[in-house]
């Protein structure tokens, strides 16, 4: 008896150690989000984004079985920390279709522009008419933004990175599923600005559908990835 007792001691000792290594964490975001790949590459449905799956699956998981949120944390921080330097990749696209940004400069940079000056904006005035927190607020401003430069932004001007995440994948994918729509109702048929305005407005998500609309458009999307986070970043920091 005194045996098993001690057995079950050490058992919960082990786990207790496990809990509360940086790998729990790590390794559940990395289950999570293989799950959600599955699940969207055998549905290939919008919603089921493998983002938005695991970031469920993980707050499923942490509920269920009672696990506090610091333990996740200490291995999930380190995935966040990642996501700085990841905005590097965003160079990639820029130099591949720096033929496209030559020829069309002008008008590339008027869309993204205007497109995250009204993002902006449209968030400010909205918070303000429906009366939100300012934190809130400023947890908003980034949704239109890649995740990497949105929870830098929002830290920068005092609002929640978790807000702003669920806030970057809720934009995402209603822009991934409605951004194409948008366009033919509005009568945007130029491939370069159908990229630009998804690319702007909803980000790799959006990207990903934009690269299944036409290369052109997956190019300009992608492109204006990278330079609407830098438009948005410098707009904020002037006006906030």
């Amino acid at each position: 008896m005194i045996e098993t007792d001690q057995s079950s001691k050490k058992g919960c000792y082990y786990l207790q150690d496990i809990l509360n290594s940086p790998l729990f964490g790590i390794l559940l975001s990395l289950i999570a989000f293989e799950i959600g790949y599955f699940i969207y590459r055998k549905t290939k449905i919008v919603f089921f984004n493998p983002l938005m799956a695991a970031i469920v699956i993980v707050i499923v998981f942490l509920k269920v079985f009672g696990i506090p949120y610091e333990s996740y944390i200490k291995g999930g921080s380190m995935i966040s920390f990642f996501l700085g330097p990841a905005t590097v990749i965003l160079a990639v696209p820029l130099y591949k279709q720096i033929d496209q940004l030559k020829n069309n400069t002008a008008s590339i940079f008027a869309g993204i522009i205007s497109g995250s000056l009204s993002a902006v904006l449209g968030i400010y005035i909205s918070g303000k008419l429906f009366k939100l927190d300012n934190q809130l607020i400023m947890s908003l401003i980034p949704k239109s933004i890649t995740t990497p430069i949105g929870i830098e932004l929002s830290s920068q001007l005092g609002g929640i990175p978790s807000i702003t995440v669920a806030a970057i994948v809720i934009t995402g994918i209603v822009g991934a599923v409605m951004g194409p729509a948008f366009c033919r109702i509005t009568g945007i048929k130029d491939s370069v600005a159908v990229g630009v305005a998804i690319g702007t407005s909803a980000h790799a998500l959006g990207t990903t559908k934009a690269i299944e609309i036409g290369e052109v458009e997956g190019a300009m999307s992608g492109l204006s990835i990278g330079i609407a986070g830098i438009v948005t970043v410098i707009i904020s920091v002037i006006l906030f």
